[in-house]
């Protein structure tokens, strides 16, 4: 399970000092342990490998504000970060195998125009969980609906 390999991790970066695995392990884990009180549930590893997927957005949001005001010392800390947080996400799909998936799931949702976006959309991030960026399969949908 992903939760004993977090743990595991972040034992093993308090040992080795670690302190930028160690801080993302640690928020990943608040992340999940929050979603779970808020819930009353235990998440399985598709609903962690999503958490993980927004906290790997969060920080990519925010590695852009950095390079527009120069922040260097944040722009090397948050891309040790998202390194991090990619071990524990599966491969990330290519776009060829992203659009295939995108024309099966028009098809299978009997989607004909822009309208059904939202419909196509749900359907693909339910397919691709943390192994595609939403931005992505936006512009795949559009393109192709478009």
């Amino acid at each position: 399970m992903l939760k004993e390999k977090l743990m595991e991790d972040l034992k093993i970066a308090m040992r080795e000092k670690d302190e930028v695995r160690k801080s993302t392990v640690t928020l990943i884990k608040a992340a999940i342990l929050q979603v779970e009180k808020d819930t009353q549930t235990q998440l399985d590893d598709n609903a962690i490998i999503e958490i993980i997927a927004k906290e790997a957005k969060k920080r990519k949001d925010s590695l852009a504000d950095y390079e527009k005001s120069g922040r260097e010392d944040l722009i090397s800390q948050i891309n040790s970060e998202i390194a991090v947080i990619k071990e524990y996400l599966p491969e990330e799909l290519s776009v060829e195998e992203l659009t295939k998936i995108v024309e099966e799931t028009i098809a299978e949702v009997g989607a004909s125009s822009i309208k059904d976006m939202g419909k196509v959309m749900q359907a693909v991030k339910a397919k691709t969980t943390g192994r595609a960026d939403g931005r992505t399969i936006n512009e795949i949908v559009k393109k192709l609906l478009g």
